[in-house]
């Protein structure tokens, strides 16, 4: 499949450049609720939702974002029904596999934000071949939420700073927002200036808590598996007329890409 061509957001969006945000960040809700609806398997719901996944993912590609990160699987999912998430599972190898020449066609790199440790063999190998193949690529860096809960990334990073002064590596007043920033999983990416939740919910459920400090907030009524890139332009065009203050009385200047 040839590479798509980009989008122009002044012809898509009727905005400049800089008035789009470098990092837009989803809590993608509703594929249960979707399913039910329709006397469908939740299962089927999160089929679906992968097709949402794929069209958001080539148009963020195709409009030009820095970074897209998507909140597909927490820590506290495990508590789902084994069947459901055996089945989300093998949903995630399959997209994985499926879409790893859609992510190199559209020069997408994939990372993964989450613990690796619980995942099935499956996932991982998949991770691993879609996140090594596409390691080089140059456009949207594409952060998939797998088995991810900010709460544990917070641990996991304070964890680690606290190895590097016990073995004499930091001393406790090097310690700034900026070392800590760059101990998350999210170290070297743009904070997100978006975030945008689905399905009318009014929740941040332990996604990006250090991130999102001074995110815009969209929430849509729209369930995940209809969500496509028409919803996608509209979160970003109102983004693009908040007045973003940082604490400060006068707007920031917008942020260029």
């Amino acid at each position: 499949m040839p590479t798509m061509a980009s989008l122009d957001p002044r012809v898509v969006l009727e905005l400049e450049p800089s008035q789009l945000p470098r990092h837009v960040a989803i809590i993608m809700d509703g594929n249960g609720r979707w399913a039910q609806q329709r006397g469908l398997p939740r299962i089927e719901g999160h089929r679906h939702g992968a097709k949402a996944v794929r069209d958001v993912v080539t148009h963020a590609a195709r409009l030009g974002l820095e970074c897209l990160t998507l909140y597909s699987f927490s820590l506290e999912n495990w508590k789902r029904p084994r069947l459901e998430v055996d089945g989300l599972m093998a949903l995630y190898a399959q997209y994985l596999a499926d879409e790893r020449r859609e992510i190199m066609d559209n020069n997408i790199r994939l990372v993964q934000l989450g613990r690796r440790q619980g995942l099935p063999d499956s996932v991982l190998r998949e991770l691993d071949l879609t996140i090594g193949a596409s390691a080089a690529n140059t456009g949207l860096t594409l952060c998939l939420a797998l088995n991810y809960g900010a709460r544990a990334e917070i641990t996991d990073a304070v964890q680690a700073i606290a190895r590097r002064v016990r073995a004499g590596e930091l001393a406790p007043e090097q310690i700034d927002e900026a070392l800590f920033s760059n101990t998350l999983g999210t170290a070297g990416l743009p904070d997100p200036d978006l975030l945008i939740r689905t399905a009318d919910e009014m929740r941040l459920s332990n996604f990006l808590l250090w991130q999102i400090s001074y995110a815009e907030i969209f929430v849509t009524s729209t369930l995940w598996p209809d969500f496509r890139a028409e919803h996608l332009n509209q979160a970003i065009r109102v983004f693009a007329k908040r007045e973003r203050r940082f604490g400060d009385v006068t707007p920031a200047a917008p942020s260029s890409s």
